[in-house]
């Protein structure tokens, strides 16, 4: 019998507790090891903060959304004696391997140690954002496209009724995953994403186009991360992470401002927010959650160690943690073109 460690990190995700389940229930019924849960992701580690994983307890966490154990964005590689602590408590612990859940950063961290060989890692891959390589879909990713759906859909008929433009912030650092899809499923007037600094006189003639045309209303997506060619500033605060990451918001209320002032039209803002993150995972989700939690297991078992389970087409598959996170997967022109036919 093994002990194996578990902890998801970075920002909660609709999903984590359907892994977490798979890999308990797997993990103790058919391959007899010990499932050690991890509290508040890499921080957990670095505190020897545990909670003994089993069958039982984690029975009905399918369809809850957030994560039983608990995230952080602690980053072992910037704190004092980080990396030692973290094999140091591995070792206390009697953990044999790790799976990690995580985006970007938490896996990040994964790969570094890894390549310091004295601890063995899984990687789960977790964001809403979408934008980890080697993967099509991240678990978490079709719920807050369909959160964020549902809200424009509402939008449409408050738009409608007020003769407003309404500009809906979704999130998206990098890459516009959700302003993407969520905006051409819910017919968005206009998508803005970070991969395209775009040009606010353009979108406003998009806005005076459909008004000439009859059309009394708008709605335009914008992502987070989305910055217009003059370069405004859009940063709330200056302040990082652990990952050197910067709390990004604002977008939406300056384009709010800049629509309303170039054209005239009364123009509203939503943000969306954490809204995205939060509630019941889709059965999606559910589903493709619960695949790469027997998949990662399965990995732990085979003694397949340093990589990150990965869904291409239909199958789970394995890849390197490195190739993951090596560089972001931003959306493809062939999709932003697609949507494009839609605007204005």
């Amino acid at each position: 019998m093994a002990r194996i460690g578990i902890l998801t990190g970075g920002g909660d995700c609709p999903g984590l507790n359907a892994v977490i389940r798979a890999v308990t229930r797997k993990g103790v019924n058919v391959y007899g090891h010990a499932i050690v849960g991890y509290r508040d992701g890499w921080r957990g580690v670095l505190e020897n903060r545990t909670m003994h994983l089993t069958p039982e307890n984690t029975s009905g966490i399918l369809h809850r959304g957030g994560t039983i154990l608990g995230s952080s964005r602690t980053n072992p590689f910037k704190e004092d004696r980080g990396v030692e602590l973290v094999k140091e408590n591995l070792k206390a612990e009697h953990i044999d391997s790790l799976i990690a859940i995580g985006g970007e950063d938490t896996l990040g961290v994964a790969d570094k140690l890894t390549d310091t060989r004295d601890v063995l890692v899984v990687g789960v891959p977790k964001t809403i954002d979408n934008d980890l390589n080697a993967t099509d879909y991240t678990f978490g990713f079709q719920t807050a496209v369909q959160i964020c759906t549902d809200a424009i859909d509402r939008l449409h008929t408050t738009a409608e009724s007020h003769n407003r433009v309404m500009v809906v912030e979704v999130m998206g650092r990098h890459a516009g995953w959700i302003a993407i899809h969520s905006g051409l499923a819910g017919g968005a007037d206009a998508i803005l994403v970070p991969e395209k600094p775009f040009d606010v006189e353009e979108v406003c003639e998009h806005i005076r186009h459909r008004h000439h045309r009859g059309r009394t209303f708008s709605i335009v997506v914008v992502a987070e991360g989305a910055t217009p060619k003059e370069g405004a500033e859009t940063l709330q605060s200056n302040e990082k992470d652990a990952f050197g990451h910067v709390r990004l918001g604002g977008i939406g209320v300056w384009l709010e401002n800049e629509i309303e002032s170039r054209t005239g039209y009364e123009t509203r803002v939503t943000i969306l927010g954490h809204m995205q993150r939060g509630g019941t995972p889709t059965a999606y989700d559910r589903v493709l959650a619960t695949r790469f939690g027997i998949a990662a297991i399965d990995a732990v078992e085979d003694g397949d160690f340093g990589k990150m389970v990965a869904l291409q087409g239909t199958n789970i598959v394995r890849v390197p943690l490195g190739a993951a996170v090596g560089e972001l997967k931003t959306v493809d022109q062939s999709l932003f073109d697609a949507a494009a036919v839609f605007f204005g």
